[in-house]
C-alpha cells in the first residue's frame, strides 16, 4: 500500500494492498446518489437543497439529506447557511469534490458509450 496506514483505508481487507486507494475512491463516491450529487454540483455549482432535489429528481429527501452528510464527513461537500429567516442552506463542493470533475466525466463518457453498446 503506498503511503497509507490501515486507518486510512475503509475497509481492513484492503490494508497493506495496492488497490486500497481504488477501494476508498469507490467508497466515497461509489453510493448510489453521491456521483449524481457531486456531477450536479460540477454543472450548476452551489444549489440550495430543494434546487438540488429538483435537478436529481428520483431520489427522496431523507436519501439526498443523507447523502449530502456523508459527503460532507467524507470531505466533498460544503454545507453553509446562506440565511437564517428564512432558513436557507446551500451545498457546494469542497476543493476535494471539484477535484472529481475528471472522473465524474470520464463516468459519464464510459456510461455513454455503454449504454449504446447494451444489447437491449
Amino acid at each position: 500500500m503506498s503511503n497509507a496506514t490501515e486507518q486510512e483505508c475503509v475497509a481492513s481487507w484492503c490494508a497493506d494492498d495496492d488497490w486500497c486507494s481504488v477501494t476508498r475512491a469507490a467508497y466515497l463516491i461509489g453510493k448510489k446518489w453521491h456521483p449524481v450529487i457531486v456531477h450536479r454540483l460540477l454543472e450548476h455549482g452551489p444549489l440550495g437543497f430543494n434546487a438540488l432535489k429538483a435537478e436529481i429528481d428520483a431520489v427522496s429527501s431523507a436519501v439526498l439529506s443523507n447523502s449530502l452528510e456523508d459527503l460532507e464527513e467524507n470531505g466533498l461537500v460544503n454545507r453553509a447557511i446562506v440565511s437564517e429567516k428564512p432558513f436557507r442552506v446551500e451545498y457546494s463542493l469542497t476543493e476535494q469534490g471539484t477535484s472529481l470533475e475528471s472522473v465524474i466525466e470520464a463516468m459519464d463518457a464510459w456510461g455513454k458509450i455503454s449504454s449504446e453498446d447494451a444489447v437491449l
